[in-house]
């Protein structure tokens, strides 16, 4: 196909639902006419009205101005029938998620627009390969995700199927641009970039739960610790457990029922109990209420003249003297840089930062009787860490009062691989590298995506870049260790050092 140049094409969107208004906002904000066409006769103008209302709140608040408005309003028009549709350049669909239904409305498309009209979907889970299907032109169809809600959020997937032409997916990156977003490219592959690699920030917690290893609120505390906006649970309650478990059935089926992205047994009992989340008033947690807070932990202060050591190097073990010096009665850390281990040795017990391995491989491995285990430092000030210990009966407390004089708010979990926080980052890594081995997106557009797409605080090869290569590795042997089977591998990518 020749190269297409979209900017002021007129566009159609099909679907006059949350999504299909929302593109219709943005494209009419940019300049375009749009019509809108819905099956059900009066959804069009109710919706227009609807987004009437909200951009006059934004006009009370002095978010956009009133001219501005009424301008946006006339660009958009309803589409009576879909004969009337021969003038557009572009079409987006955004209509129920099923293939059936999507591969007979382009073939309708295709018998109403010119043979150079581009057709984009909006689908955040079918195949664009198998949607193009039966078309006579297919390769003028090109996925075009964007991620609700849409005028706020920022990312653009541009997904191509087999047969989609690179100067499409190129004239629909470029438009997404113009329309104030961020474009990533992805190839047309199960979950496409964000609803893969977002898999193991649910699976991971919903393991540990499992498992017992920790409470739903323990799990959300401790990751908004590392800048998370909602724990995993949380999030969970306010997607829907119905839909975020639909869409892990839908990615593990579609990759031939691999491991790696089993659905969770706790979260089929919550849906087959009805306990939705937020819209049924009752998931992991009950509402209006909402997520309890973490108890306040109160353990004794450590004695004065504690002697700190802090062993290993890096970013880490800086932290942890940096914090020394800070928080226990302004007495620095001796260091220990030449260890093998990264973490603090005080008052008889060994802390270290998890590698992997539980808190009783690394004392049966030294040797030790009383050594515990951390997760990731937060990267909120006073931000819940998980700890784990071994050992005589005041371990535990002892681990604590460090952790505390330190300022963390320590949260004791179950002696599990990994923790939770190391675990979920070192799984999100993971399941990027396989995404960038399998040619699905690029590292900067992965990082772009997770970051964009849901708000994650970092991108997967940004956590690379700070845990290290090394420890990555070391985090999924362990947990591959214990668990066997094919969820925990590691990626090729990985293995053979691309990220050293």
């Amino acid at each position: 196909m020749s190269t297409h140049n979209l900017n002021q094409a007129p566009v159609l969107v099909m679907g006059a639902g949350i999504m299909g208004m929302g593109i219709a906002q943005v494209a009419a904000q940019a300049g375009h006419a749009v019509s809108v066409y819905d099956t059900r006769a009066d959804a069009v103008p109710l919706a227009k009205q609807k987004l009437a209302d909200s951009l006059a709140a934004l006009v009370a608040k002095g978010k956009m101005t009133a001219e501005a408005v009424q301008a946006l309003l006339a660009r958009i028009t309803p589409l009576s029938q879909l004969s009337d549709a021969g003038h557009v350049s572009l079409v987006v669909e955004a209509i129920v998620e099923n293939l059936a239904v999507k591969r007979s409305l382009f073939q309708e498309l295709e018998g109403v627009v010119s043979e150079q009209c581009v057709l984009a979907t909006n689908t955040s889970s079918i195949s664009v390969t198998a949607i193009a299907n039966g078309l006579k032109h297919p390769q003028r169809l090109v996925g075009m995700h964007f991620f609700n809600p849409v005028p706020l959020m920022k990312l653009v997937e541009v997904v191509s199927g087999l047969q989609t032409d690179v100067n499409v997916a190129q004239a629909i990156f470029d438009l997404a641009g113009v329309w104030g977003k961020t474009a990533v490219y992805a190839r047309s592959t199960p979950g496409f970039i964000v609803n893969r690699i977002a898999r193991p920030f649910y699976a991971e917690s919903l393991a540990l739960l499992q498992e017992q290893a920790a409470r739903p609120e323990q799990l959300d505390a401790l990751l908004r610790g590392v800048g998370f906006r909602m724990g995993p649970c949380e999030l969970m309650d306010l997607i829907g457990h119905d839909t975020n478990f639909s869409v892990t059935q839908s990615v593990f089926e579609a990759n031939f029922f691999d491991r790696r992205f089993t659905p969770s047994l706790v979260q089929r009992e919550l849906v087959d109990g009805g306990l939705f989340g937020r819209k049924t008033g009752r998931g992991f947690y009950s509402y209006p209420e909402g997520a309890p807070a973490l108890p306040v932990t109160h353990v004794a202060a450590l004695p004065a003249n504690t002697q700190w050591v802090v062993h290993g190097s890096g970013a880490v073990a800086d932290a942890l003297a940096s914090a020394v010096t800070q928080h226990a009665q302004g007495k620095a850390a001796s260091r220990a840089t030449s260890s093998a281990w990264v973490g603090i040795e005080v008052a008889g017990l060994q802390l270290h930062q998890t590698d992997g391995r539980s808190a009783w491989q690394v004392a049966q491995a030294l040797g030790l009787k009383n050594v515990a285990v951390f997760d990731e430092l937060p990267t909120v000030a006073g931000g819940a860490l998980a700890f784990a210990a071994v050992g005589a009966d005041d371990v535990t407390h002892t681990a604590a009062a460090v952790l505390q004089a330190l300022g963390f708010a320590p949260v004791q979990v179950a002696d599990a691989p990994g923790l939770v926080v190391a675990r979920t980052l070192a799984m999100l890594v993971n399941e990027a590298a396989d995404a960038v081995l399998q040619g699905v997106c690029t590292t900067d557009g992965a990082n772009a995506a997770m970051k964009l797409g849901v708000n994650y605080p970092a991108g997967p090869f940004d956590w690379l870049a700070r845990m290290g290569r090394t420890r990555v590795v070391s985090v999924l042997h362990a947990l591959d260790a214990c668990y066997r089977g094919e969820r925990y591998r590691v990626s090729p990518w990985l293995q053979r050092g691309e990220a050293a």
